[in-house]
């Protein structure tokens, strides 16, 4: 076999140096289904290879804790993905030999062979080993037409064409095991990162997969033409409004006998002059920008400290846009009022157009409803914002956008 492989070897390499740009369009693309077919055969012999190592221990008579570990080694591979070799290796070797056959033959892609082995498994379980060999014919025909993902979502229903006689009750047999993997395999995990960011990873089970793409999705679309965040962004600011509106309902469990919020220690001199930032009572710090654009719809709670930093008297705290104020305003701009942006108001905040901290007072002709990529928009980019003569809320774009800087209004929330 060493042999043939380096004769193989020499002739791949010889391929190499081949000009491609030589080729007709038909030998191109024959040249490429050949490569393929090659791959995968090759991979076929590689796998049996691997699998003859696992078996003798091989890897542990060197040295290697699992053959996974001297593959990492060996091959220069991931852990994660010399385990799943040897994996796909063993089940070719224990499984029906015709996924293997297939694999040899290059009528499907390693990929392929490791979906077809899986669904096979199940199939042998289920009905026996003819409706198993059944099924390797049916799934290497259908890896012909369709990709993995594809084919195993295929898969789920192989039994129809293979023993219909027990398809709906292996279904509903399946349909429970995943349901109790699902259940016991939920979790969320926040890892915090040394600058105060976190990183969300989880498994979500169906029900709950639902419930956070109908939560998600419609915040998730972009906001406007002028949106030029990644789907990755609009989907973290969409979880960043979800976790508002929820925290504006007041439904959620006290904490250490307060209602859940965010606490942000700063000096009421830096938040004015815009310089100083703000302190999380997590330990974080938050730019003046940050500050200031949360301090536009929040509680504040004054509080006199002492030279050492020990608070000596805590004052009530100030709402600065509730009650009939924010229902007036509600009224007025029925939700986000920045240009062709159509989040409803209960995803908005009250912006202070002259901040309150610069004299600004809380009232409606100084208020505008802005959702919270908006909020954060205007006040880390050159928008302004201004009250027009009949009272509505008109957006100045910066020269660089509109050099006559011309006024804009949102006009999806107009009315005939």
């Amino acid at each position: 076999m060493v042999e043939e492989l380096a004769q193989a070897d020499d002739a791949v390499a010889a391929c190499v140096d081949d000009a491609a740009w030589a080729l007709a369009d038909d030998e191109l693309i024959a040249a490429l289904d050949a490569a393929h077919r090659l791959e995968q055969r090759l991979a076929a012999v590689k796998l049996a290879l691997v699998r003859e190592i696992d078996g003798r221990g091989t890897a542990q008579a060197q040295g290697a804790s699992s053959t996974a570990v001297w593959l990492r080694e060996r091959l220069r591979l991931t852990v994660p993905t010399a385990r799943r070799l040897v994996d796909l290796a063993a089940a070719l070797d224990t499984g029906n030999p015709g996924v293997r056959a297939a694999l040899a033959n290059g009528d499907i892609t390693v990929d392929q062979a490791r979906v077809i082995a899986d669904t096979v498994a199940t199939v042998h379980t289920s009905a026996g080993a003819e409706a198993a060999d059944k099924a390797v014919g049916v799934l290497t025909d259908w890896a012909g037409q369709f990709d993995p993902t594809l084919l195993r979502k295929l898969g789920t229903r192989i039994l129809d064409h293979v023993a219909p006689d027990i398809a709906d009750a292996a279904a509903q047999a399946a349909l429970e095991a995943e349901a109790r993997r699902a259940t016991r395999d939920r979790h969320v995990t926040l890892s915090e990162l040394s600058d105060g960011r976190l990183r969300l990873t989880g498994i979500l089970d169906s029900e709950t997969a639902g419930l956070l793409r109908a939560a998600i999705d419609p915040l998730s679309a972009p906001s406007g033409p002028d949106d030029q965040r990644s789907p990755g962004q609009r989907r973290h600011d969409a979880l960043a409004d979800i976790c508002r509106l929820t925290l504006r309902t007041g439904d959620l469990p006290d904490h250490g006998g307060d209602p859940a919020q965010i606490v942000i220690t700063t000096s009421f001199d830096a938040l004015a002059r815009q310089l100083g930032s703000g302190a999380l009572d997590t330990g974080f710090h938050l730019t003046p920008e940050t500050v200031r654009r949360l301090a536009c719809d929040a509680a504040i709670l004054p509080t006199v400290l002492n030279s050492t930093g020990q608070p000596l008297d805590v004052g009530r705290q100030r709402r600065l846009v509730t009650g009939p104020l924010r229902r007036a305003l509600v009224l007025r701009d029925r939700g986000c009022a920045f240009p062709g942006c159509d989040r409803p108001p209960r995803w908005c905040d009250a912006h202070h157009i002259r901040h309150w901290s610069d004299g600004g007072d809380t009232s409606l002709n100084n208020a505008v409803l802005l959702c919270g990529h908006h909020h954060r928009h205007l006040h880390h980019n050159d928008w302004t914002v201004r009250l027009a003569g009949d009272g509505h809320p008109e957006f100045i774009p910066p020269a660089w956008l509109d050099p006559d800087q011309i006024p804009r209004r949102n006009h999806y929330r107009r009315r005939t």
